[in-house]
């Protein structure tokens, strides 16, 4: 997509050493991907959740053997079916014996024009998108709540997106469930202070990967990439380097705020 050199990976510094982070839609290349395999490059226990359980289970293993099976663990959940969440926070707890760090990155996007646009099309990518991140900050502050993490200082961070700032074309549903995101991010960090639990959310433009290739039309791409100031897309591992600066000691004053994770111009 373009020729433009992305720049050096950045290594551990042990920022998240000792806490215990579920990352949901972690299965393969994308955000949720990176972001496990930053928490763990910084000392996190991670259990990452994916609604496809073949490539969550393949990407444990990947993980399990770079870092240890006493590092990573994969619990299958479907963040529109409130038993697989309650399931999912239940596992973290059962197996880590805590929880410190929530990462909610499930989302789902696609393209339609909206006079064009059904209301299954409209619902589904609402569902997931934001209805599946309310769900899982809901499961994650009764987590918090009943374990009194406030002496550790829990994290929620979620992933936006620039669309729920900037209009574009056919996304009205990703859109408007990732303004959404943004919303409810400044709510429930509001209803967490009250114990000691910090949300805040990524707001990346452009990241490249796998998946977002196949949903994609080139030409869509080539016209999101022009607009990026240095000329390329994010590796999705530099949102993920944001995503870990939220969950650390580093951002221990900042809640309900919306970090851009972009090089994005009009």
């Amino acid at each position: 997509m373009t020729d433009v050199e992305s720049p050096a990976y950045v290594p551990g510094h042990g920022l998240l050493r000792g806490r215990t982070a579920v990352v949901t839609a972690a299965a393969g290349a994308g955000i949720g991907g990176a972001t496990a395999r930053r928490f763990l490059e910084e000392g996190a226990r991670v259990l990452i959740s994916d609604a496809h359980t073949r490539r969550l289970k393949e990407y444990e293993e990947v993980l399990a053997g770079e870092f240890g099976e006493h590092a990573v663990g994969a619990q299958p959940c479907d963040v529109t079916d409130e038993s697989q969440v309650r399931g999912l926070f239940d596992t973290a707890r059962s197996r880590h014996g805590g929880l410190d760090i929530v990462v909610n990155n499930a989302g789902l996007g696609g393209t339609s024009p909206l006079v064009d646009m059904t209301d299954e099309q409209w619902s589904r990518v609402l569902d997931v998108t934001l209805n599946g991140t309310f769900r899982c900050i809901r499961a994650a502050l009764r987590a918090f709540r009943a374990s009194g993490v406030s002496g550790r200082g829990g994290v929620i961070v979620n992933n936006a997106s620039v669309a729920g700032w900037r209009a574009q074309a056919g996304q009205a549903h990703y859109a408007a469930a990732k303004a959404g995101v943004m919303a409810l991010t400044r709510c429930a960090a509001v209803e967490a202070a009250e114990y000691g639990v910090r949300v805040n959310a990524v707001s990346p433009s452009l990241a490249m990967h796998p998946h977002l290739v196949k949903v994609t039309t080139p030409e869509l791409l080539a016209e999101l990439t022009a607009r990026e100031a240095f000329g390329r897309y994010a590796e999705p591992w530099e949102v993920a380097n944001a995503i870990v600066f939220l969950a650390s000691g580093y951002s221990s004053y900042m809640t309900g705020e919306v970090v851009a994770v972009s090089s994005q111009h009009p």
